[in-house]
């Protein structure tokens, strides 16, 4: 479905970025693929590697709604991947994380429908379940925003949906490649807020076939959460360290012991499929009438049962030493 079309990344030099231009490379041949960010420098890394003729590299900010109208002129297709992520940062700045998550996504929403973009998915978080951080309160609102633009199209045909996944193996500024980084430098310990805590886990590969696949499945209104396992933050230092001991630092502010997916607030709208489930919308839209428990794929969802959550504490399928370490070869 990606041949011959117009793809926007915002926060496209990324991690998230990087895999999905990789892997739309791979498979198909679109018309252009933009890389929208506000870093010069990373474009320019990431143009070394990167230099297909469909891709285009643009500056610019999500705060900044001219440049997203701008932008998304002839596109067909958006990612929203641009947040500001990290939870102290959120927590000591939160003005600025207010600025980039919520008022962003309004600028998203408002240039894709102007344009006429067929269809957005907006990147989530786990921590927008259920939030007591910062982070995790601003993806709440802009999961709620990407929702409800379905009802303000008009007669557009935009199409908006939301993708919410764990921790990604990895990442910029995850907690794998710290651990990593002090274990090869030779540290004395390794800093662990609390062994207790758990984490929703998942490959950068398999987010990118999950949003791949969601373009394929989406209707319009649905928060698409993948089925995925967890792990133990004691059982990662021990994958990473080398040996090294742990030493218990605390919680830092924002951040949850576990986190959700699927609150059980929500039971009542959750749908779950063979691989993932499907979050329906709280509001009514008066330009269709859905029935999410069918996609165009053909897969058929059943309602939960009340009261389900989708928690990473009592996830069902934990990763041991040895399979978090396997797990990360298939990123």
């Amino acid at each position: 479905m990606f041949n011959g079309k117009s793809i926007l990344i915002t926060g496209g030099t990324g991690s998230f970025g990087k895999k999905y231009t990789q892997t739309i490379l791979a498979r198909y041949k679109p018309k252009r693929l933009i890389i929208l960010s506000r870093d010069e420098l990373k474009q320019f890394e990431m143009q070394q590697d990167f230099n297909h003729p469909s891709m285009r590299y643009f500056i610019g900010d999500v705060r900044d709604a001219d440049r997203m109208m701008q932008a998304m002129n002839g596109v067909d297709y958006v990612i929203h991947a641009a947040a500001l992520k990290q939870v102290p940062a959120a927590e000591y700045n939160p003005m600025e994380c207010i600025k980039t998550n919520v008022h962003g996504a309004e600028n998203i929403i408002r240039a894709a429908i102007a344009n006429n973009v067929e269809k957005v998915i907006a990147l989530s978080t786990d921590k927008a379940a259920s939030p007591n951080n910062l982070y995790g309160a601003t993806k709440l609102c802009s999961d709620k925003l990407f929702v409800a633009a379905n009802n303000m199209r008009g007669e557009s045909q935009t199409q908006f949906a939301v993708v919410r996944y764990g921790n990604v193996v990895g990442s910029r500024g995850s907690v794998v490649p710290f651990f990593k980084k002090l274990a090869a430098e030779g540290a004395e310990s390794l800093p662990v807020t609390h062994p207790n805590m758990t984490r929703f886990w998942i490959t950068l590969q398999q987010g990118v076939d999950f949003v791949l696949k969601n373009f394929a499945r989406m209707q319009g209104g649905e928060i698409f959460v993948p089925k995925i396992p967890s792990v133990r933050l004691i059982d990662l230092a021990n994958a990473y360290g080398n040996g090294l001991p742990i030493k218990e630092v605390g919680i830092r502010p924002g951040e949850k012991m576990h986190e959700i997916m699927c609150p059980s607030d929500d039971s009542h709208l959750t749908l779950e499929f063979d691989d993932h489930y499907v979050m329906r919308p709280t509001i009514k839209f008066y330009s269709a009438d859905y029935d999410y428990s069918h996609n165009p794929l053909g897969e058929t969802g059943t309602p939960v049962p009340e009261g389900f959550e989708y928690h990473s504490g009592s996830n069902p399928e934990f990763l041991d030493v040895k399979q978090i370490l396997e797990f990360e070869q298939q990123s």
